[in-house]
């Protein structure tokens, strides 16, 4: 078992860091889309 722990490490780390970028990516698009869609809504009878 002990010798599997780096092997576990590693990939555990990997995950981690795979959900990390996908979170923000999600995050990052999910904002642009609103903000886009707040934009279009608003339209130019803010001006």
């Amino acid at each position: 078992m002990l010798q599997d722990a780096p092997l576990l490490s590693q990939t555990l780390a990997l995950t981690a860091g795979v959900l990390l970028v996908f979170v923000s990516v999600a995050v990052i698009y999910l904002s642009t889309v609103e903000w886009r869609d707040r934009r279009r809504r608003q339209g130019p009878s803010k001006t």
